[in-house]
C-alpha cells in the first residue's frame, strides 16, 4: 500500500515534533548513562523495561493480537529495529558528541525515502524530494561544520559515528519492512512485539555485562537517566512513530527526526559544553526547510 502526502500540520504533526524532541535529548541522556554503567548493560535493562511496560499495555488493552505468523515476523523486524539497531546506536553514542550523533543518525531519512522508492511503498513528489535533497544537504552541512577534535579522540569519534550510521541503516530497513502492519496492527501491538524481539537479541549480548554491574551502587540520576531512555525514548515516542508511520507514511514521517539535531545540539550544549559552530546552525536551518517543504 502507497501513502500520499497529507497537506497542512496537524495532531499527529504535533506527536511527531515532541518524538523529536524526546529523541534529541536522549542523544545527551545516553551520553551521560553510558559515562556511569557498560552501555550493553544499560542497554539491556532500558529496553527491558520498555519491553514490559509495552507489553502491559498491549495485554491490558482490547485491541486485537496480531496473527501467529504476524507475530513471527514482527519479532524478527523487532531484532532489526530495537535490536541490531540500539546496539549500533548505544555503542556509537558512547563514543562520539552527542550532537554528532544525532546528525549522523540523520542520514536515515534519505535511507528510507531510497528504499521506500524502490520497492515501492510510497511515492515522493517533487516537492517532497527537493525537501529530503535539502534535509540531507543539511545535515551534510551540520556533520562537516562540526568543531574539530582532540586527536586523541579523533579514531573513537569516528568509529561511533559509523556505529550510528550502521543504526540509521538499520533503522530505515525497519521501517519499511514494517510498514505493511501498521495499517492493519495497532501501535500498541506493533511496539510491544517487536520491543520484545528487541529484547531477545539484546539480553543475549548485555546479559554478562549486566551481571557484572553493582546496581545497587548506581545513583539516582543514573536511575533517571534508564527511565527516561526507555519510557520516554522506547514507549512514548515510539508509539508516536508508529502513528506518524500510518498516517503520514515512512519517508515524510522520518523527515521529523531531522528536528533531532536541534535539540540533540541544545542540549548537548547545556550538559556538556558542546558548542555548535556556525556552518552547523547554517545546516539546521536547511534541515527545518527540507521538512516544511515535505509538509506543505
Amino acid at each position: 500500500m502507497k501513502s500520499e502526502l497529507r497537506p497542512g500540520f496537524g495532531a499527529t504533526d504535533g506527536m511527531l515534533m515532541l518524538m523529536a524532541a524526546i529523541w534529541g535529548a536522549n542523544f545527551t541522556v545516553v551520553k551521560y548513562a553510558t559515562q556511569a554503567l557498560e552501555p550493553l548493560a544499560f542497554n539491556g535493562v532500558r529496553v527491558l523495561i520498555a519491553a514490559v511496560a509495552l507489553s502491559v499495555l498491549a495485554v491490558a488493552g482490547p485491541r486485537a493480537r496480531p496473527t501467529g505468523r504476524d507475530m513471527l515476523v514482527l519479532l524478527a523486524l523487532g531484532v532489526i529495529g530495537n535490536g541490531f539497531y540500539q546496539i549500533f546506536f548505544v555503542e556509537g553514542v558512547a563514543r562520539t558528541r552527542p550532537g554528532d550523533a544525532s546528525l549522523v543518525l540523520g542520514a536515515a531519512p534519505a535511507f528510507i525515502a531510497l528504499l521506500g522508492r524502490i520497492t515501492g511503498v510510497e511515492r515522493i513528489s517533487m516537492r517532497g524530494a527537493v525537501g529530503v535533497a535539502l534535509s540531507i544537504a543539511g545535515v551534510a552541512l551540520v556533520v562537516f561544520g562540526a568543531p574539530q577534535v582532540a586527536r586523541g579522540t579523533m579514531q573513537s569519534t569516528l568509529l561511533g559515528n559509523v556505529l550510528v550510521l550502521g543504526g540509521a541503516l538499520c533503522w530505515a530497513v525497519y521501517t519499511i519492512l514494517l510498514k505493511p502492519y501498521t495499517h492493519r496492527i495497532d501501535g500498541i501491538q506493533l511496539s510491544a512485539v517487536t520491543m520484545v524481539g528487541g529484547a531477545v537479541l539484546l539480553g543475549a549480548f548485555a546479559l554478562p555485562d549486566v551481571a557484572r554491574t553493582d546496581w545497587t551502587r548506581v545513583d539516582g540520576l543514573t536511575w533517571a537517566a534508564i527511565g527516561y531512555s526507555s519510557i520516554g525514548a522506547l514507549v512514548i515516542a515510539y508509539l508516536f512513530w508508529y502513528r506518524g508511520v500510518r498516517t503520514l507514511g515512512p519517508t515524510r514521517t522520518a523527515m521529523y527526526s531531522n528536528l533531532q539535531p536541534v535539540i540533540a545540539l541544545l542540549v548537548a550544549w547545556m550538559a556538556f559544553g558542546d558548542r555548535p559552530g556556525f556552518v552547523q546552525v547554517a545546516g539546521v536551518s536547511i534541515i527545518t526547510t527540507g521538512l516544511v517543504l515535505t509538509r506543505t
